[in-house]
């Protein structure tokens, strides 16, 4: 299962994310746990994600339509 998060702080990140930009989220219950999120950044090219600070995201519910054009969009 997929969730999304919106970016709202890149300090210290900007090369990796924008500010307003809607993320893939994976799960990962030991990053949690550190109040830590697992992210599919800019880069892209690391399919296992980076880890952020959780503090720099906002998880948001999105339709079924607009989850399967992100995930299709992040295995291109």
């Amino acid at each position: 299962m997929s969730r999304f998060v919106i970016c709202i702080n890149n300090d210290n990140n900007r090369a990796s994310l924008i500010v307003g930009k809607v993320y893939r989220q994976l799960v990962d219950d030991e990053a949690e746990a550190r109040s830590m999120v697992r992210i599919i950044d800019e880069d892209k090219s690391e399919t296992d994600g980076y880890l952020y600070p959780s503090s720099m995201f906002i998880p948001i519910d999105l339709p079924a339509e607009a989850k399967k054009a992100l995930i299709d969009d992040y295995t291109k």
